[in-house]
């Protein structure tokens, strides 16, 4: 006797359902799909009982006849395809004809239908996978599918769905999702008789609004827009991600459609989080909302029962355009933010307050690590106004008189002084500029030093710098503020194999134990790129002979071990495949290091200084590690504080 036989089709429908239908929100995922595909412009969605007691979908599509609703019901029934060629073609959300077959064999099904030239509708009644009633009725255009009692027959798939609230949770997920995709939708969607989402229809612009609205909560926060097309304009990467400050702590808040599909995908989420290198705080994850619009062909969208997942035909090609995508519009914010918190345009000209005219901001010789190309020629006696402003104090120099040797431009933090253990390599003169080399005519303590539109009232806690902003003001994160400009030049130098080095006048020797000295020889292109100079002495001592020029002020043996503790948890350069994000993590440290800290004191043109670097780079707003550092306060907000409003 045989031992296989056919399924019982009512069987097999629950089976299936097992796979498609996999919680009330799956229900309503697939209802909404065939709204959509039916050319609706109005849907509702309308839950009760965390979506097991009912769910009803409402849309004003092409309708069906009768003929169609029973049609429905079969297995593999569908008006989506017609021929094997459509297979690599799929422009429709639904193509298989299963969703509506699995949800009515565990659900009590009702679908009420009629077109745009029938007179009357039909109504299809169906219990558990069995047509009980069929009818004609009067009813508006559309359909009207209704569902209730899920999982009545099948309890050992009901205990397993969560609680009420968290079903109801990824119900509303989908709703929101949908909304998004389709702004031209009208959609509204209600739980137990309450309104929760009701949103007119839009024009495609209106994706920016519905994000606020349904992501943001906030008008205020801003958003950064993603708009890039490849070669021969296809593939098209567009949409809006929140500005990295309000990225959420915890939840999947990065929604990514695919030619207007729902889809989970790492590639899509690893290639925004890598598009954001260096703007993500630890924990946080992107958010916001990923179109991409592709060939169809170019997409596999057949590999998922319930077709939430995908699979890309040239996948690092995608995941490389969305990483550009993403970083080219983190460029253009750069941009945006610092017209507003500076008013200098792109070109670094800076805007007037009063007529918006242009000019060419003054040239100035800042303090804090002035790029190779802001570097004078030092001439004339030391000026005793100008205080410590290169990070050698006037006092010292007239006690310790030497004659520095430089190979190329030496660019120290503020407030640092030069190790006297330390040489360059041509000859030059330890000269300080006088006040008048920066642009102003008094002191340190002059309140007028000002940078673009930004005017320099003092420091808080010896930590933030505080300025006064055209009707704002302005806070920045001092030490967030130089760590990001010094990572920036460590980022270009190391590209560029030139990493500006420092000699040391005293060598120092280490001792290094085995594990550093594998990892030493493992990454010694690598270590020798980033300015470091060490040569083997003998069995495990080594002299260090060099450090990075812009961390001249740190101890060189702290510069080694920090370098080395950094390679030891992420693997030598072999082991890294080149991974840029790996690098970037050993430049963050090494540029945390450097920058000036909390808590040290700055002269005003020190700050000044600062702000004028900021102005001259074209990424500043957070710092390596995602930490923000620039915060503005309108004036309007600081009159609300003390209601003068």
């Amino acid at each position: 006797m045989s031992q296989i036989r056919i399924l019982p089709e009512n069987l097999a429908n629950q089976i299936a359902a097992g796979e498609v239908v996999e919680r009330p929100a799956s229900v309503v995922k697939e209802l909404v799909e065939n709204s959509i595909d039916a050319g609706a412009t109005s849907l509702t969605v309308q839950v009760e009982g965390g979506g097991t007691s009912l769910i009803r979908v409402i849309d004003d599509g092409r309708g069906m006849d009768q003929d169609d609703i029973l049609l429905s019901l079969e297995r593999h029934a569908t008006s989506k395809l017609t021929s094997v060629e459509q297979l690599d073609d799929i422009r429709t959300l639904g193509f298989r004809g299963e969703a509506v077959p699995s949800i009515a064999s565990v659900a009590r099904l009702t679908i009420t239908s009629r077109q745009a030239d029938a007179q009357l509708g039909n109504r299809v009644e169906i219990r558990f996978g069995k047509v009980v009633k069929v009818h004609e009725m009067g009813c508006q255009t559309g359909t009207v599918v209704e569902v209730r009692d899920l999982f009545g027959n099948v309890p050992a798939r009901k205990k397993f769905l969560k609680t009420p609230r968290t079903e109801l949770a990824h119900i509303e997920e989908v709703v929101r999702g949908y909304a998004l995709v389709r702004s031209d939708l009208a959609v509204s969607y209600a739980v137990n008789g309450r309104e929760v989402i009701s949103l007119p229809a839009a024009g495609p612009g209106g994706v920016e609004q519905r994000l606020k609205k349904l992501l943001c909560c906030d008008n205020q926060k801003e958003l950064v827009r993603v708009d890039s097309t490849g070669d021969g304009g296809e593939p098209r990467i567009s949409g809006f991600l929140l500005a990295p400050d309000h990225f959420p702590g915890s939840g999947v808040s990065l929604r990514a459609f695919v030619n207007g599909r729902a889809v989970r995908d790492r590639l899509i989420t690893h290639a925004v989080a890598e598009g954001l290198r260096n703007y993500l705080m630890k924990g946080r994850k992107p958010s916001g909302v990923l179109f991409i619009d592709l060939p169809p062909a170019a997409v596999d969208v057949n590999v998922h029962p319930a077709k939430l997942e995908i699979r890309f035909h040239k996948s690092k090609a995608i995941h490389q355009l969305i990483v550009l995508a993403v970083a080219e519009a983190m460029g253009k914010f750069q941009d945006g933010l610092k017209r507003s918190v500076f008013g200098v345009a792109s070109s670094g000209e800076t805007i007037t307050a009063e007529a918006g005219i242009a000019e060419k901001p003054e040239t100035v010789l800042t303090g804090i690590n002035p790029s190779p190309s802001q570097e004078k020629p030092l001439s004339g006696p030391v000026s005793k106004k100008s205080g410590d402003i290169r990070g050698y104090s006037y006092d010292r120099i007239k006690k310790e008189p030497v004659d520095l040797i430089v190979s190329e431009p030496v660019h120290l933090p503020v407030g640092r002084e030069r190790r006297p253990d330390l040489e360059t390599r041509s000859s030059a003169s330890a000269e300080l500029p006088d006040s008048s080399a920066v642009g102003v005519a008094a002191g340190d303590d002059d309140l007028s030093v000002s940078s673009g539109q930004l005017r320099v009232i003092g420091q808080l806690h010896d930590t933030y710098i505080l300025c006064e902003g055209q009707n704002s003001l302005v806070a920045i994160d001092q030490h967030a503020a130089q760590e990001r400009l010094i990572f920036e030049r460590f980022k270009k130098e190391f590209a560029d194999g030139r990493v500006a080095r420092q000699a040391l006048l005293f060598p120092a020797t280490i001792e290094l134990g085995f594990d550093d000295i594998a990892i030493l020889e493992g990454a010694a292109e690598d270590i020798a790129g980033m300015g470091i100079d060490i040569q083997e002495f003998g069995g495990t001592t080594y002299v260090l002979k060099g450090v990075p020029a812009m961390m001249a002020h740190v101890p060189p043996e702290e510069i080694l071990r920090g370098v080395l503790d950094q390679f030891a948890g992420i693997g030598t350069s072999k082991d890294r495949g080149g991974s840029a994000r790996r690098l970037d993590s050993i430049l963050s440290v090494m540029a945390c290091k450097a920058a000036i800290k909390a808590n040290q004191s700055l002269s005003h043109l020190e700050m000044k200084g600062l702000l004028d670097e900021m102005v001259k780079n074209n990424v500043f707003s957070h710092c390596p590690h995602g930490r923000p550092v620039v915060r503005k306060f309108s004036a309007s907000e600081i009159q609300k504080w003390f209601y003068r409003t």
